[in-house]
């Protein structure tokens, strides 16, 4: 079967084929880093991970950008409030990110540009729009045109008027339409910024990711992704932008959006106060069964997210490592993807049926009896888990709670994380982070080349 993958644009199902079968592109909207993020936040890059995955086992190839948004006024409001710079915000929880995605079995993607990194492209391009009439200047900030550009809407099948009529409540004195959003914005002393044509400041978070993409995978992408809270009004905006930069290019040939975690019959969200941080859920429950549950519904589907779920997920990965452990002396040779799973995945990214098709491979496992039939099954069962990032681990770890693997990439997380809360002067939590791994056996060691650590049992 060949991938097909449902098009937000086109509101379909659709063959998939990149521009370079040499180098697919993806690009997904990863954080603003001035908090850790809720569990709601990981649904994208599990999801996506495995599209990544089976997109470099379908080509060979695969350039995946994730970037990190270092430069919000959240962030700005942060570092004010503990007087620090922003780099000290920034940099402790992009290491707190890091960390909450290795823990849920997120790869690293190819690429991770940060925002601050590309002020020179964010200018650049800015530059390109004001000059081909999409932008323009006023009191030193620099706003896109929606007017400029037909095809505004196209993505969330929005009428303009209804969006200017929602951006109205808002509406900035200096703004030519109430729709116009801002590509940069003035910097007082006291806020980051950098020089410009147009005087110090900061970009809008729109224009960063449309510059970063370019920089990294060209002008037109082959897959953009990230949650359907962001179709409107960023990703509508970074179409807006990046055509008109790039001469009318495509911007991405296929969007791809993610439903939102409900929690409780309703959307899960700061302003509801029903957050559920991932820092906060690894530390009580296994991060595996997280990954589990967050697969478990179709990514284009809203998720109910509860105790009953995860304690659902808990019992399944026990059910399947109980089967491995029982077939412990069977050697299942190079472990291979089931054509099942595999075809699953290329419909749309179908884990619930991929998570049904391991179910009954070990279901079968656990009935077989002739030895041939139990190698098959069990690697069978081992590369339906590998497409989905799960059933990794050794029987025995899952049981005892950790593995080393998992675990060293745990203690050197918190070791990042422990640096920059010291860079940040946040003496508390570093001091805190210390103990957590000095109760666990973890000893730090400041070498010339930096901090290292080692288990003292």
């Amino acid at each position: 079967m060949s991938l097909h993958l449902y098009n937000s644009l086109s509101r379909q199902v659709e063959p998939f084929q990149p521009l370079d079968p040499s180098r697919p592109t993806m690009y997904v909207c990863g954080p603003t880093v001035y908090n850790y993020v809720h569990i709601g936040n990981a649904r994208g890059p599990v999801v996506f991970g495995v599209l990544a995955d089976l997109l470099r086992r379908r080509y060979g190839a695969l350039a995946y950008a994730r970037n990190i948004t270092d430069v919000d006024d959240k962030i700005n409001a942060a570092a004010a409030e503990q007087g620090v710079p922003i780099s000290a915000i920034t940099d402790r929880f992009a290491a707190a990110y890091r960390e909450d995605m290795a823990a849920l079995g997120v790869r690293p993607p190819d690429l991770e540009p940060a925002a601050t990194a590309h002020i020179g492209e964010i200018v650049a391009m800015i530059g390109r729009l004001i000059e081909s009439g999409h932008a323009y200047e006023a009191e030193q900030h620099v706003l896109f045109s929606i007017a400029s550009f037909d095809g505004y809407g196209k993505l969330s099948r929005r009428d303009i008027e209804d969006m200017r009529a929602g951006a109205r409540v808002e509406v900035a004195p200096y703004k030519r339409d109430a729709g116009d959003f801002v590509l940069w914005k003035p910097s007082s002393e006291e806020l980051p910024g950098w020089p410009s044509p147009w005087g110090r400041g900061r970009p809008g978070w729109h224009i960063e990711c449309s510059a970063m993409a370019a920089a990294h995978l060209g002008e037109t992408i082959d897959i953009h992704a990230g949650g359907v809270d962001l179709q409107f009004p960023h990703h509508e905006n970074e179409i807006a932008q990046s055509e008109c930069a790039h001469g009318g290019k495509v911007f991405a040939r296929w969007w791809l959006h993610n439903g939102m975690l409900n929690f409780d019959g309703g959307k899960m969200s700061k302003s509801v106060g029903n957050i559920q941080k991932i820092h906060d859920l690894i530390a009580q429950y296994p991060p595996e069964v997280l990954r589990y549950a967050l697969l478990s519904a179709h990514y284009r589907q809203p998720l109910e997210w509860s105790d009953g779920l995860i304690e659902q997920c808990t019992r399944t990965l026990e059910r399947l490592y109980g089967t491995l452990r029982d077939l412990a002396g069977v050697d299942a040779g190079a472990v291979a993807i089931p054509d099942s799973v595999e075809t699953a995945l290329e419909d749309d990214l179908n884990t619930p049926r991929a998570l049904a098709e391991l179910a009954r491979i070990a279901g079968d496992a656990r009935k077989a009896t002739d030895p041939a039939e139990q190698s098959r099954l069990k690697r069978d069962l081992l590369g339906a888990g590998l497409a989905l990032g799960l059933l990794q681990q050794d029987p025995a770890a899952w049981f005892s709670g950790a593995t080393a693997e998992g675990d060293d990439a745990r203690i050197q997380a918190l070791v990042d994380e422990r640096n920059a809360a010291k860079k940040a002067r946040d003496f508390a939590r570093a001091d805190a982070i210390r103990q957590q791994l000095a109760d666990e056996g973890i000893l730090l060691e400041d070498t010339p080349a930096g901090v290292r650590w080692k288990r003292s049992r």
